[in-house]
């Protein structure tokens, strides 16, 4: 076999990187020469993968319900990882920021519209049963989407809205913890005590969140939106892509949710109480909760109409 120029530059270049780490190259190419291909199931994990569905009931819709939740989950670690390497990123400049967040949205947009498969995918009698054996488990307990939102914003505007005004940016992430939204979402509708639903998430997620919390003062989309120029920070481009961050994690994606519920769980005048006693009605509208990530971005009137376009559009459907 002929040694070629670029085999022989490639070799060189191998030499310097294994010697640079003081290593010897001659026991990397062995290792090289006994190793398998890789294939496209291993490289994937596929076997493991498709082991990961473990329903607790017989019904085949449980297994819809299932995957989709892992498919959900696999894309907010998507959307993390852009959060991450935006916070990191030293030296911010529009189209980096630009590229990221679209990747975001991008990962958000194929969620909302994918979320038919919970809306019309699943038969209604056999939801209503299954989901009583997985008691008192939720969607509510996704810290990836938590973590999201920690991502996203000043922690103070993750605050209840009855609580935000008597708290500044500054103010200790342990002490906004506490007043923090939904929480009310995870209460019982009578007595107003913490569900189990939520008392086993806070067990489970309350140190990380506040370490997340402290983690991202300075490195969340916000913060890294304000390390951008001036010229840059008026770039409409710019200001589009946080507005639909906004819009997809507080209005687009919840409202999908309170679309499924309806589906589900209302019934005539009086609604069934989601799996985990999680208040909806009250929790999942953005209208109620006027969460907002970009406050700045938005008129008087663009806040005070909050999640009201979504409803119009579905009043036409």
């Amino acid at each position: 076999m002929e040694i070629t120029p670029e085999i022989k530059q490639r070799i060189e270049l191998l030499y310097e990187k294994y010697g640079a780490l003081g290593q010897d190259l001659l026991s990397y190419l062995d290792g090289l020469l006994h190793a398998d291909v890789t294939t496209y199931w291993d490289y994937i994990e596929l076997e493991t993968l498709l082991s990961l569905q473990k329903p607790k009931t017989k019904f085949p819709d449980e297994m819809v319900f299932i995957m989709y939740h892992q498919i959900t989950e696999l894309y907010f670690k998507l959307a993390l990882l852009e959060f991450e390497q935006i916070g990191n990123k030293e030296s911010m400049d529009a189209n980096f920021f630009i590229e990221r967040v679209t990747r975001i949205n991008r990962y958000f947009d194929a969620l909302i519209d994918s979320f038919i498969i919970m809306i019309d995918g699943m038969d209604r009698n056999q939801f209503l049963k299954f989901r009583m054996s997985l008691l008192p488990a939720s969607g509510f307990q996704s810290a990836q989407y938590r973590e999201i939102e920690i991502y996203s914003t000043d922690f103070v505007n993750l605050v209840s809205k009855e609580k935000r005004e008597k708290h500044k940016v500054s103010d200790s992430i342990v002490s906004m913890f506490e007043h923090i939204y939904w929480k009310a979402g995870a209460t019982e509708v009578e007595t107003g005590k913490k569900t189990l639903t939520l008392i086993q998430f806070e067990e489970k997620y309350k140190a990380s969140f506040i370490a997340l919390g402290e983690k991202c003062r300075s490195k969340n989309l916000w913060q890294s939106y304000l390390r951008l120029s001036k010229e840059e920070q008026a770039n409409a481009e710019v200001k589009a892509v946080l507005r639909m961050n906004d819009t997809n994690v507080n209005v687009n994606w919840p409202l999908a949710h309170y679309k499924s519920a309806v589906r589900y769980l209302a019934k005539d005048t009086s609604d069934i109480a989601a799996t985990g006693g999680t208040n909806w009605q009250k929790y999942l509208p953005p209208r109620f909760q006027k969460r907002i990530f970009y406050p700045e971005l938005l008129s008087n009137e663009e806040i005070e109409n909050w999640g009201k376009g979504w409803v119009e559009e579905m009043l036409k459907k």
